[in-house]
């Protein structure tokens, strides 16, 4: 791993409880080293020459900040080695277009989004691929910001790499201070939040709305929401509107599994999505207790261990996370300007 903070932790945790080998992390300071070492005990080295000459990691995963991720990765590709990038691998348009010039064409970048890994999310991808609310037209998501929330449009919808039109506005108001990485607040105190609805016109009778207030991964008082519609039905949150028939509309629901509630004595841990009598999802990491989160993260490392060896599908393509970026920053560009943004068709369509 090269980079230490609040995100390295979880690799470093799930790592661990998934046994995998970290054979090394990449610290600048010897401090920060010695902090890895007491807490992790994996050897740390400052650089990544110096990682590379001592050990011979299956792939590597970059948790730095955002403005020196595409460096990272371009060091770490020029030396051949696999990279499982943190999001987003760059941080402007010309950046991602640098990256992609000197990296892209090498096959050896995946990005860890692990957003369309989460349970909930994969349960409702799957009801959709089974064609139970018909082809999907328009999705709406009200949980996470920027990338993330354009990955799950973008997997949801299954659009490509074509143009796009993105509208948007930023609004102001008041809110409760919520929870944050340090914990919940210590006293009431309303302050000024930012919340940022954009449409995304894919085309082809095809939209996203993006909504995000600030902080509403952590707020308790702005739920999540996501809505996919189809020409046969919709999913909203864990609802399934569908029709059995020309004029019987059912709805079902998204159930989840937990064990170790009640008298149950499987462990503490999400066991199945189902709807209906099928099964949607199964976690493959029970009963170990691991958050929804935790289990998407953990979910991208081992299908890029097992890309690296060529055992199955990439994770998340570069060029994927290039795109999700781009539009992400189009949105931004049409809050910042007032007028509708059209993106372009970019190196990484190809």
């Amino acid at each position: 791993m090269v980079g230490r903070g609040w995100r390295a932790d979880f690799y470093l945790r799930l790592a661990r409880e998934l046994a995998h080998d970290v054979v090394g992390v990449v610290t600048r300071s010897p401090e920060r080293g010695h902090e890895v070492e007491r807490a992790w005990d994996v050897p740390t080295y400052r650089s990544v020459a110096k990682l590379l000459a001592a050990t011979e990691p299956r792939f590597v995963v970059t948790s730095v900040a955002k403005s020196a991720n595409p460096d990272v990765i371009r060091e770490l590709v020029d030396r051949g080695t696999p990279v499982l990038a943190e999001t987003p691998p760059a941080p402007t348009l010309d950046s991602l277009r640098e990256l992609w010039a000197t990296a892209g064409e090498s096959g050896l970048v995946q990005v860890a989004e692990q957003y369309p890994f989460q349970p909930m999310h994969m349960a409702r991808q799957e009801l959709v691929r089974r064609g139970l609310i018909g082809t999907p037209t328009s999705v709406e998501v009200s949980s996470t910001h920027d990338y993330h929330a354009v990955a799950l449009i973008r997997g949801l919808l299954g659009v490509g790499f074509s143009p796009i039109e993105v509208a948007g506005r930023r609004f102001t108001s008041q809110l409760l201070r919520g929870p944050d990485r340090s914990g919940w607040p210590s006293a009431d105190e309303l302050v000024e939040t930012q919340q940022t609805v954009a449409t995304l016109d894919f085309g082809s009778g095809r939209m996203g709305l993006y909504d995000f207030t600030y902080n509403q991964w952590w707020h308790p008082l702005r739920t999540h929401r996501h809505v996919v519609r189809g020409t046969h039905g919709e999913i909203v949150d864990d609802r399934v509107m569908r029709m059995a028939d020309v004029r019987s509309p059912v709805l079902s629901r998204i159930e989840r599994r937990q064990a170790g509630v009640d008298s149950n004595l499987e462990g503490f841990a999400l066991d199945t999505l189902s709807v209906d009598a099928g099964v949607l999802w199964r976690n493959p990491y029970f009963p170990k207790r691991l958050s929804d989160e935790e289990i998407a993260i953990a979910t991208c490392l081992d299908r890029m261990a097992a890309w690296t060896q060529h055992d199955g599908p990439a994770p998340y393509p570069l060029a994927e996370a290039c795109q999700d970026q781009l539009i992400a920053l189009a949105i931004a560009q049409a809050c910042d300007t007032g007028q509708p943004v059209t993106t372009t068709e970019e190196a990484w369509a190809a």
